[in-house]
């Protein structure tokens, strides 16, 4: 007849095998998966100090939205290692933020955008490392948009 407990040491050692399979696995995610998931990319010594930077005006009126202008220049045209280091400047009175349309990340600077609104007289600084295009905005201010296009340099 069978009993209902087992004798078998079979049921211990199965428990022992499963917790020693996920200290295992806690190890070498925390040892090896994390630090190189967030190891940034090696660039170039040329585009993380490029020759010149760009600065980008967010002009005075640039709340109203019967101005015409906002951000000065609209549309750059950007090299990395030449000029890949982007200044925005609030020459506004009022706060304004650079937004991107639609979400972008370059693998070595992060998220592009500013985190926060950027008040009269203060900056925000972008790295650009990858060549892309952004189209951005002021999020108070939908009708001020600008537009980014970054590429390697031509020579």
């Amino acid at each position: 007849m069978l009993s209902s407990q087992s004798s078998s040491h079979v049921y211990g050692i199965g428990i022992i095998t499963i917790m020693v399979g996920i200290s295992v696995s806690i190890i070498f995610y925390q040892m090896y998966y994390l630090p190189e998931s967030f190891i940034k990319p090696a660039v170039a010594e040329h585009i993380l100090n490029p020759i010149e930077q760009t600065n980008i005006s967010m002009i005075p009126g640039s709340a109203n939205p019967d101005q015409q202008d906002s951000f000065i220049p609209k549309l750059v045209n950007i090299q990395l290692g030449i000029d890949n280091h982007v200044i925005w400047i609030n020459d506004d009175d009022t706060p304004h933020t650079v937004t991107p349309d639609h979400s972008i990340a370059d693998s070595y600077s992060g998220p592009f955008g500013s985190s926060g609104v950027i008040k009269a007289g203060e900056k925000y600084e972008f790295l650009f490392t990858e060549s892309l295009e952004i189209e951005y905005h002021c999020e108070p201010h939908p009708w001020m948009t600008g537009t980014l296009i970054v590429t390697k340099q031509r020579f």
